[in-house]
């Protein structure tokens, strides 16, 4: 649509502007529900006029930490709605992982046991909370309620689901992990979607990367930028794999 356009393409530029390393918080936890679903966590940062279109962040292997946190007051500051959904509820509520041996260790273990049938439920359950939400409520384009999806690793592979299931305006994966095994998707995907990927990144090699721009080959709207030389998790400026160039 030209709502989701719009908000794609305003999105985009806060993706390539402003200072990533303030340190400003502004959200807190807050219960996420909807009629007949069970209620979980999710960390919701708000702008400072307190209103503005929204927008998912979901985690990476860790949880809900400091750097998904950080992202979210990022782009509290920049004018959206953030909610950061804890996806690993259904296993241990609350977790927030750092980046030692040990916790890398225990990320890819919530990995392994994630329930991606019921995380796209969750992902419904997001997204409806937030396009209700009063501060996101007609404050997009036009008037619009705007809600899109953002996420890195798994969270980049949960941003793709989430265009595929929900009702967003827009999702942004980055180096979203095991795409090209979800192609099957793609036709339900009518919404912008921009993929980031690292051209030398372990987890999600060049071979997969061209299978998803094949998939989306005949899509104007779909892009898939690579950054030469750039590791998994080069956005993540907690993480010695941080690429300030590529993100």
């Amino acid at each position: 649509t030209l709502c989701g356009a719009l908000f794609y393409d305003n999105f985009v530029n806060q993706l390539s502007g402003g200072d990533k390393n303030k340190e400003v918080v502004m959200g807190e936890f807050i219960e996420i529900s909807t009629d007949g679903a069970q209620p979980f966590k999710g960390y919701l940062a708000l702008p400072p006029s307190g209103k503005g279109p929204g927008l998912i962040v979901y985690q990476e292997i860790f949880g809900v930490n400091e750097a998904i946190r950080g992202t979210a007051d990022y782009f509290a500051e920049e004018g959206y709605v953030v909610l950061a959904p804890d996806m690993f509820w259904r296993l241990e509520p609350g977790v927030s992982l750092t980046y030692d041996d040990a916790d890398i260790r225990r990320a890819f273990g919530f990995f392994g046991e994630l329930d991606f049938e019921a995380a796209a439920q969750d992902m419904k359950t997001v997204t409806a909370f937030l396009k209700a939400h009063e501060a996101v409520d007609r404050q997009g384009k036009g008037g619009a309620t705007q809600v899109a999806a953002l996420g890195y690793c798994l969270g980049g592979a949960l941003a793709y689901q989430t265009a595929a299931h929900c009702d967003v305006d827009a999702a942004i994966s980055y180096y979203g992990v095991a795409i090209e095994k979800q192609l099957g998707l793609k036709d339900r995907i009518t919404c912008p979607v921009m993929f980031h990927c690292g051209g030398d990144d372990e987890h999600v090699p060049m071979e997969a990367v061209e299978e998803i721009r094949a998939g989306f080959a005949d899509r104007d709207d779909v892009l898939v930028n690579v950054y030469e030389g750039a590791p998994h998790a080069f956005a993540n400026r907690f993480r010695d794999t941080y690429d300030k160039s590529a993100a």
